[in-house]
């Protein structure tokens, strides 16, 4: 089996919404998704599993109960499962998640920002 190359910039460029994940790619049950942020996103959890953010351009916070954390491009961080966090981006932010296949955005949140977890660009 041989993959494709990926071009994180030119998928980007294929869509515009925020808070949408579009998966981009899958490993073994991992799902990647990239997505555009702005503004404040849901206090939510995942019982289950951690959750990767990795930053490709701009800068994002992650909110969490006892801290916040500051990211830049060029740098992630590893929310851990079961802690509440709350990503918020002051300007646009484009991300890259790594999380299980089917893991849903909003957590057991839902609401407006629940996103389809099967979205592929």
């Amino acid at each position: 089996m041989h993959s494709d190359v990926i071009n994180l910039r030119e998928k980007l460029g294929l869509f515009s919404d925020h808070w949408a994940p579009r998966v981009i790619a899958a490993l073994n049950d991992y799902q990647l998704k990239l997505a555009r942020v702005k503004g404040a996103f849901v206090w939510h959890q995942h019982a289950d599993t951690d959750e990767m953010f990795y930053v490709v351009d701009g800068a994002l916070r992650i909110e969490l109960e006892d801290r916040t954390v500051c990211l830049n491009a060029g740098e992630l961080f590893v929310v851990p499962k079961g802690a509440m966090h709350r990503p918020v981006a002051d300007e646009e932010c484009c991300i890259l998640l790594i999380e299980p296949r089917g893991v849903v955005n909003t957590g057991e949140a839902g609401g407006e920002y629940t996103a389809p977890n099967d979205r592929w660009v």
